[in-house]
């Protein structure tokens, strides 16, 4: 079901000074950015910096991407298992010719994590 880590993402309380951070002292390669968030390539694993989305996400840590071909079907799998689903599968961003799907989820410790599909559209 799961294939690799997709993009782990790190909260942050200014996504400018972050940004500057990351691409300018840790020499990352940015990829792009928007207005909440800024994304960089670290050796093919996407690092995104982003606002929390909501205070569950409103802590030190990192959220980890899971890349999975269908969202649909690892989403049923993971609800047939029992466990504790967020939100339904839906499109965070679309860029180009792909939409990028989400669904997020809670591991046994109660740390957020998500499933992640790019789709060609």
């Amino acid at each position: 079901m799961i294939q690799q880590i997709g993009q782990i993402g790190v909260p942050v309380k200014d996504v400018k000074r972050a940004t500057a951070f990351y691409r300018d002292t840790l020499e990352l390669q940015q990829l792009f950015e928007t207005e909440n968030m800024a994304f960089f390539d670290c050796e093919g694993v996407r690092l995104m910096l982003t606002l929390p989305e909501n205070e569950s996400f409103d802590h030190p840590g990192s959220v980890i991407y899971f890349n999975v071909s269908d969202i649909e079907e690892a989403y049923q799998r993971l609800e047939d298992q029992g466990v504790s689903l967020l939100d339904q599968p839906h499109v965070v961003a679309k860029m180009g010719d792909t939409e990028t799907w989400m669904a997020f989820f809670k591991d046994s410790e109660g740390n957020t994590h998500a499933l992640m599909s790019e789709v060609k559209v």
